[in-house]
């Protein structure tokens, strides 16, 4: 006979498993190049940059954003949106994937273009959102750039475009590849309008973003160890059939070979870009 009997449930056994468990997710990231667990709130404060390592984190186009601009921005052409002309198919249709992105991101391309302060002195910032779709350049991050160019040239205020692409947009074709010259044209009125343009390139920038508005900057500047090129590395590798230099097409590859002006950490950055435009616009 047993000596008492227990009337109410245990708490594991009233309780799912799954709410048992200590909820960590997204609480902790893995540094991709030394492997060191950072604690996320770290991390965010460190302008995700592993303490360790200095191994720069992606950013997204809004926290690029809230990093180099002085408190609130005004976001310009933020409702435009790409169609879908080729009803262009592979794993997914394209239509598809841009309706998940738009879900996902909460906005509607690549890009963000933004009118801000940058240590009190107006600018005008193009961030790209690697995550929407790869950061890759349609009709409308084409379009969106070249408008935040005319918007440079209208304001006479700086431009500072943040690149982050895996290139032009293969779902739309042709149509993606015409925006290579349409934005160096607006580039090249921006420069007869004397207005200074630093390109801020960051991992990765590579293909048609490469190809065009990212390497015309009166200043081009990257950050620690992205990755920085045309075609990728392993493509090269096979076209040539020779074994790349060790850090081929990383940013410190192209400072000292002459494709860069300057490799900035990303804490020095916003200082950085500052001081440029004093030494430009004097």
């Amino acid at each position: 006979m047993a000596w008492f009997k227990r009337d109410k449930k245990s708490i594991d056994a009233a309780t799912p498993p799954e709410e048992r468990r200590v909820r960590t997710e997204g609480l902790w990231a893995k540094c991709e190049s030394c492997g060191t667990i950072v604690f996320r709130k770290d991390l965010e404060a460190n302008l995700y940059v592993c303490p360790k390592c200095q191994f720069h984190f992606k950013m997204s186009a809004k926290q690029r954003l809230e990093m180099l601009l002085d408190g609130r921005w005004t976001e310009h052409d933020a409702g435009m949106t790409s169609t879908d002309p080729l009803k262009f198919v592979d794993t997914k249709p394209y239509a598809a994937r841009l309706k998940e992105a738009r879900k996902k991101l909460g906005m509607n391309d690549a890009v963000i273009t933004a009118e801000g302060r940058l240590n009190g002195r107006g600018i005008v910032c193009c961030a790209m959102e690697f995550a929407f779709i790869g950061g890759s350049m349609g009709a409308v991050v084409g379009e969106k750039v070249t408008r935040g160019i005319e918007l440079a040239i209208e304001s006479r205020q700086p431009l500072v475009v943040v690149s982050c692409s895996g290139g032009a947009r293969m779902m739309e074709g042709t149509i993606s590849l015409m925006q290579l010259a349409k934005v160096s044209a607006a580039l090249a009125k921006l420069d007869d309008a004397k207005v200074p343009y630093i390109s801020l390139l960051t991992d990765p920038t590579t293909g048609g973003v490469t190809a065009s508005f990212a390497m015309l900057g009166d200043i081009n500047i990257a950050e620690p160890g992205a990755l920085i090129g045309f075609a990728g590395p392993r493509v090269i590798e096979q076209t040539i059939r020779q074994k790349l230099p060790e850090g081929f097409q990383r940013s410190e590859f192209l400072l000292e070979h002459g494709f860069l002006d300057a490799v900035v950490h990303r804490k020095d950055l916003k200082a950085f870009i500052a001081n440029s435009f004093d030494l430009l616009l004097s």
